[in-house]
């Protein structure tokens, strides 16, 4: 085992655990974040007394994740050395006062197939950006693997590429470390602060250099990705030293920034149970009347009004009776369901029609679907390497021939290979043969029974 040691307790942040922790509790009960878990936060690095306040806010919105998050992966500025690139740790573990990290070396080595990532401890060594984050962590997390990276010179583009590679699941959280502005006086730090907020909300990265943010490096990589998956960024804080414990003449600006898709946001118990019963509506009614149920929009609640893409699985003694979807967002979440709903009934291809007897023996499914984004392959080994088991759906298209496998397919295909092949198969594509074009993206499962959200 090789640990990486403190190189910053007793100056960014107090080295005696308690102190530490009593610190680190007291800034997450003076914070507020009433909001969905994010993907992806941006967090400031200064010494706790100056940028912790602002930090605790963006950890605040994790808490509800403490047993769900399991991997960490956090990107920083290079402060001490030049850097060509982004920089792994050859160590095992981080250390801080609260006790050891682990690294997770499996995704540490994949990454270093990449060109843009080497590894350089000396990078590490002395570096802040990362260190200050991990208490924190400590305390909101219970048990999680970290992905440490120092970020030097890199194009956003290259960056994406590396969080594309770790991005995950829900348990997996992205972290870029950064500042912004660096002694101004107060007014015009809050100027040139606000600003830099407008950009990073509208994900405009070409806005954000070294005046806005001291990691404008890792911050763009994270935009360009952010634009790519349709994510939305809200703000949590925008501080600056003077807020905190600095004077007026020269502060240092501080924000938080939680990056997801909050437009859809995780369905409450009562929204699910109104989707669940009406899709069996839409059944019950095509079973008296031949037509799905047409929900009045206005009687249902704004979330269940967006527009979004979903399937509608039918099940009958663990077996498939039925599945009906669509990859793209046409009508309103609730109207989606009621149509899908029926069509997974009564005009599944594979399935005759649903008949009286099994309409209390089916149980229900719906997927909620994020945006496809489009996967850059030129083999089936390229498109097997990109692909994330257990996370990802995939289109595939070839010609005239095109089929998907929801994320839940993986529980019965858990290799990736077998994955696509049997996809291929579905699609009537041949075997041996590349697809033209491939498509992934994520979805929430929410079962009848249980009314849980399945990740």
């Amino acid at each position: 085992m090789s640990v990486r040691p403190p190189a910053v307790a007793d100056q960014f942040y107090p080295g005696n655990p308690a102190m530490l922790h009593n610190m680190i509790e007291a800034f997450l009960q003076d914070a507020h974040a009433d909001i969905p878990v994010p993907k992806a936060i941006i967090a400031p690095h200064a010494g706790f007394i100056y940028s912790g306040p602002i930090a605790a806010t963006a950890y605040a919105s994790l808490i509800p994740a403490r047993d769900q998050i399991k991997r960490v992966v956090l990107l920083g500025p290079a402060h001490r050395v030049y850097l060509q690139g982004l920089a792994l740790s050859s160590a095992t573990h981080f250390a801080t006062p609260f006790g050891n990290i682990p690294v997770d070396q499996s995704v540490c080595s994949k990454l270093q197939q990449l060109e843009q990532v080497t590894v350089m401890d000396g990078a590490h060594a002395l570096e802040h950006s990362l260190e200050v984050h991990l208490p924190f962590l400590q305390t909101i997390l219970a048990d999680f693997s970290l992905i440490p990276l120092v970020v030097g010179n890199a194009t956003p583009a290259s960056v994406a590429e590396v969080l594309d590679m770790v991005w995950g699941g829900s348990e997996t959280l992205i972290i870029i470390s950064s500042d912004l502005s660096h002694y101004h006086d107060y007014e015009t730090a809050r100027r040139l602060d606000a600003a830099t907020t407008d950009s990073i909300q509208s994900l405009e990265l070409e806005a954000i250099g070294p005046e806005q943010a001291c990691g404008y490096m890792p911050v763009r990589g994270l935009l360009y990705l952010a634009k790519q998956k349709n994510m939305q960024v809200r703000t949590l804080d925008l501080r600056n030293s003077g807020d905190t414990a600095g004077t007026h003449d020269r502060v240092v600006g501080y924000g938080a920034y939680t990056f997801g898709f909050f437009d859809s946001g995780r369905l409450g118990k009562s929204e699910c149970k109104l989707l669940f019963k009406t899709a069996r509506q839409s059944i019950q009614s095509g079973l008296e009347t031949g037509k799905p149920y047409k929900p009045v929009l206005a009687e249902y609640p704004p979330v269940l009004q967006q527009t979004r893409a979903i399937f509608v699985t039918l099940k009958m003694n663990e077996s498939l009776r039925g599945c009906i979807g669509t990859t793209e967002a046409v009508l309103p979440l609730i109207s989606t369901v009621a149509e899908n709903a029926y069509s997974a009934a009564f005009k599944d291809p594979r399935f005759t029609p649903l008949i009286n007897d099994e309409f209390e023996k089916i149980r229900i499914s719906i997927s909620i679907l994020t945006p496809i984004e489009p996967i850059a392959f030129r083999s089936d080994a390229e498109l097997l390497q990109k692909l994330r088991p257990g996370t990802d759906g995939l289109i595939i298209e070839c010609g005239s021939h095109r089929a998907t496998f929801l994320p839940t397919v993986w529980e019965s295909l858990p290799r990736a290979d077998d994955f696509l092949r049997h996809l291929k198969i579905k699609a009537h594509i041949d075997v041996a043969k590349t697809p033209d074009k491939a498509w992934r993206y994520c979805a929430d499962c929410y079962e009848e029974d249980n009314l849980v959200l399945s990740p």
